[in-house]
């Protein structure tokens, strides 16, 4: 059921990239969006892990530095019934951690230094075990496509000031210059929308199961409390900052950023944690 539900988030996508394509720019346009959209979705899948590894500046985990976060990742992987994910870190002080990777047998689990500096043991396998189950459902590999389809999508609608309303050809939008200036205003609101929607009802999925996988719910609801107050208090100006990679973190990294809050990429961490506790209670 999720592998039906992931094909028709990305046919939509594709659809509306298509239409925000003809929209702007009439057959042309179309044409060009569904290129774009073949070229997008490739890259995506097959090269977006090691790019998003070098934008936050991630490298390898010595299993030597740390042997008992290794050990607990392996055990959890064994008990999801997973191959075990290959372990990154990136330099930053506040604790996150995020997963990527095409499929299960190409998973990464990329944690900040901060992490262990700032969680118990505990709270960090919450935290791996919320990391394992977006692997399980390759919600990293969905939210990579998603998100790059967004970006296309915010993209596309300035070739209609190239091609659109101009022509007298029939290859110019249907709407000619009001098709364009729609285009540009209302389609990157729109892929946000979705974008914003899909990343969230998956953080949800993925702590219920988290919570399943260790045993504890209280374990990651504690970590998740920690986390946030963490985005909110420890200045960030490291690379994993970027917003093309906020929607992969557990927590958002620019939460105390003021400009992020209206389209946060997550749940608020208040209604998560009230989700585990009562998941607890049961």
């Amino acid at each position: 059921m999720n592998i039906v539900r992931t094909a028709l988030l990305l046919a939509g996508l594709t659809a509306l990239l298509l239409a925000v394509g003809w929209l702007a720019g009439g057959g042309k346009g179309a044409a060009i969006a569904l290129a774009l959209a073949l070229v997008v979705d490739s890259f995506a899948i097959w090269k977006s892990d090691g790019m998003v590894l070098g934008m936050v500046g991630a490298v390898a985990l010595d299993r030597r530095a740390v042997p008992a976060f290794y050990d607990m990742a392996e055990r959890l992987a064994a008990k999801a019934e997973m191959p075990a994910p290959r372990l990154y870190i990136c330099e930053s002080a506040q604790p996150n951690a995020f997963a990527t990777g095409r499929d299960p047998a190409h998973a990464v689990i990329c944690i900040t230094s901060g992490l262990l500096d700032h969680l118990s043991a505990d709270e960090v396998e919450a935290v791996a075990a919320h990391e394992l189950a977006h692997i399980r459902h390759q919600d990293s590999l969905v939210m990579t496509v998603t998100a790059s389809l967004a970006g296309a999508i915010g993209m596309l609608p300035n070739f209609g000031w190239f091609f659109g309303g101009v022509r007298r050809d029939g290859q110019s939008g249907p709407l000619g210059w009001l098709g364009a200036v729609l285009a540009v205003l209302l389609a990157p609101l729109a892929a946000l929308l979705v974008q914003l929607t899909i990343s969230r009802a998956r953080e949800f999925t993925a702590d219920d199961e988290a919570a399943q996988l260790c045993g504890h719910p209280l374990w990651l609801a504690s970590a998740l409390e920690r986390l946030d107050h963490a985005a909110a208090c420890i200045p960030n100006y490291d690379v994993e900052a970027h917003p093309a990679t906020a929607h992969l973190f557990i927590v958002n990294p620019l939460a105390g950023r003021r400009y992020d809050r209206l389209f946060s990429t997550h749940p608020s961490a208040p209604e998560r944690i009230g989700r585990l506790r009562r998941m607890a209670e049961e």
